[in-house]
């Protein structure tokens, strides 16, 4: 007799998308100049009901709130780089969160709606990802000074976090010194469970090597925010051949939408998710050129590919 394969619920988890399909972050000059109002417009157009802030955004709450509010979006997660590893950066990593806490507390004053966003950060202290340099073999193994600092650093973030309300989500990431799959266990290892959770993203994982369904089965229960995108594999193999930058790989197509690439394990990712109760933000991300890769084309692509394979 066959058992049913465990779906994660509309009820307990949210679809969200990030703004790299309309323009990029982290790289300004990869954008074709659609504004703000066109992005959030054509997420909950594509069928989102939340997504993570991008540079075009407003910065007042009150003016983002109210755009959001009109499409019937909320705020899934900010993001704030922490230099942790770097010890002159510490108070100002700090000072960026309790900032990003208050934005938050604002932008949601006075709501019941579950659907809060988490703190996504990763440690960009000795990063070369923002750089003009070969990707992989340039990318940055931590001393154990710098992991203490690092761990420290997410205990204290972490409690704050928690004494407002919320999770913080870490991202291992490509060009990071948090990227590989030791890195990830020891990060695991050495921090608490209850105030460090970790972000899974499926893309940064298998580019770096790492089985994206592997992470997931051994940190299901400390997974509490889903980056979910794909890869092309052929093109991962060009950065490593040709020792492209991220910028370059990012251009080149490294990164699609989830079902377009070559990640194969995602219905057993949710699946695993769903058994470990898994309740929080699933955000659709790809890192692409919009020049290449129509943005809302892309979102409705990934909302069909969720629809088909969690059934709403």
């Amino acid at each position: 007799m066959s058992t049913q394969t465990p779906r994660l619920s509309p009820e307990k988890v949210w679809l969200g998308i990030t703004p790299t399909l309309w323009w990029n972050d982290d790289f300004i000059n990869i954008d074709i100049g659609i504004p703000f109002e066109q992005c959030i417009s054509e997420m909950a157009l594509a069928g989102y009901v939340g997504c993570s802030i991008g540079h075009k955004y407003p910065t007042n709450p009150k003016v983002l709130k109210a755009a959001l509010d009109l499409r019937g979006l909320r705020v899934s997660e900010p993001w704030v780089s922490t230099y942790f590893t770097i010890k002159a950066m510490k108070e100002q990593t700090i000072a960026k969160v309790r900032e990003q806490l208050a934005f938050l507390e604002e932008m949601e004053r006075g709501s019941t709606d579950p659907r809060r966003a988490d703190l996504v950060v990763a440690e960009f202290g000795h990063a070369v990802n923002p750089l003009p340099f070969a990707l992989f073999p340039n990318c940055p193994t931590l001393t154990d000074e710098q992991w203490d600092r690092l761990v420290d650093g997410l205990h204290q973030i972490g409690r704050i976090a928690r004494e407002e309300g919320r999770r913080l989500c870490y991202h291992p990431h490509l060009g990071t010194g948090v990227m590989i799959a030791s890195a990830v266990d020891r990060l695991m290892e050495r921090t608490d469970p209850d105030i460090v959770h970790l972000l899974l993203d499926t893309a940064h994982l298998a580019a770096a090597g790492v089985d994206p369904l592997a992470v997931t089965k051994k940190y299901a229960s400390r997974i509490k925010h889903i980056h979910l995108k794909d890869i092309r594999a052929d093109v991962v193999s060009r950065v490593h051949a040709e020792g492209l930058s991220f910028e370059a790989a990012i251009e080149a197509g490294i990164f699609t939408v989830p079902g377009d690439g070559s990640i194969k394990t995602f219905p057993q990712i949710l699946a695993t998710l769903a058994e470990a109760n898994f309740a929080g933000w699933l955000v659709i991300e790809a890192e692409q050129d919009p020049a290449k890769a129509n943005p809302l084309r892309y979102a409705k692509m990934a909302r069909a590919y969720l629809h088909e394979t969690l059934g709403w």
